[in-house]
């Protein structure tokens, strides 16, 4: 089962400065265990795949 989910952004009038925001439903980050304040790294497979990978040895 996939959760569509909407890409936002906060558009600036420095455009250097504009933020882009990826929501996580709530039944993802809860299936996933998330903790607030968790590290994630993210790298690009493809124009299709965006791959992220957990930094769980890293401490907050």
């Amino acid at each position: 089962m996939g959760y569509p989910t909407k890409i936002q952004l906060i558009a600036r009038k420095d455009k250097n400065s504009n933020q882009w925001y990826v929501n996580f439903p709530n039944a993802l980050a809860q299936a996933m265990d998330f903790e607030k304040g968790e590290i994630v790294e993210w790298t690009i497979e493809s124009l299709e795949v965006l791959q992220m990978k957990r930094q769980r040895n890293v401490k907050k």
